[in-house]
């Protein structure tokens, strides 16, 4: 090794020690890079209906802030995120999640609708909500659905065939098409307590939902109980309060026409 190459060896711990200075940076800087790394609150208030019948209290309207950027997408998220981690006295009906069982249907900012389907504006307008309206209530967004099954249970929603059958009962492509629409109602009640003539005489008139479900059945050609489906449906409230305000047809969740499955059950019912 020439003596050159030895002296310039030793210089190089030097050079390096020069040349390499420890990055630094102050507390403050570290914190704001932190806080920029987190995105900031997106808070939107629900005010939701709170009523409990084991106290004198009145019914009230309480307001809950969720952070949108820690929250699902839809309303029924937010209403299991209050419940979760700030009040678990809310009281709500939920199942599937997936528009299918109707469990969760309220009036959200004054439509009738289904929490799971519902989105959450991102906007930084207060949500409202409340159980479906012109029903008595259970506790909270729970109504009393009672009235609703009974009414549902007159119709007898099932097929009624009394003649053998060595198979099943077989259907033309044009008779089950018939029943499209029709049999995906899911119960979920937003029809009926958005009718007007539903509100005043819940008692006798049968509403939007539960007809739907009727027409079902009067529609099925392998059913042969429709004269008798019929004469059951015969009188001033059953049906005929039905007035087309169409307030069904235009909330229901599932994209429904309740009011022409009425429309359909009055003109059978000009030939019983």
């Amino acid at each position: 090794m020439g003596r050159a190459t030895h002296n310039m060896l030793r210089a190089l711990p030097a050079f390096v020690a020069q040349s390499v200075r420890p990055f630094r940076t102050s507390a403050p800087a570290f914190e704001n890079l932190k806080e920029s790394a987190e995105p900031k609150a997106n808070i939107k208030n629900f005010k939701i209906y709170r009523w409990d019948p084991e106290t004198n209290s009145k019914p009230r309207v309480q307001t809950y802030p969720v952070d949108l950027n820690k929250c699902g997408p839809m309303v029924l998220d937010a209403l299991i995120k209050i419940k979760n981690e700030q009040d678990t006295t809310l009281t709500f009906r939920r199942s599937c999640r997936e528009g299918i069982c109707g469990s969760c249907a309220m009036n959200i900012d004054g439509t009738n609708t289904l929490a799971c389907l519902c989105f959450i504006p991102k906007d930084a307008t207060p949500m409202k909500i409340y159980p479906l309206p012109h029903m008595y209530i259970i506790k909270d967004l729970v109504p009393d659905m009672n009235n609703f099954y009974d009414q549902h249970k007159y119709v007898q929603p099932w097929l009624q065939n009394n003649e053998p059958a060595e198979a099943e009962l077989l259907q033309t492509k044009d008779d089950r098409k018939k029943l499209d629409g029709l049999y995906e109602c899911i119960l979920c009640a937003c029809c009926s307590t958005s009718c007007p003539s539903y509100w005043w005489n819940s008692d006798k008139y049968l509403g939007p939902a539960v007809l739907l479900q009727a027409y079902r059945w009067i529609a099925d050609s392998r059913d042969k109980a429709k004269t008798q489906r019929l004469q059951d449906l015969q009188d001033d409230f059953k049906v005929y309060r039905c007035h087309t305000i169409m307030n069904c047809t235009k909330t229901c969740p599932k994209h429904l026409n309740p009011g022409k499955a009425i429309a359909e059950i009055k003109k059978e019912m000009l030939n019983v």
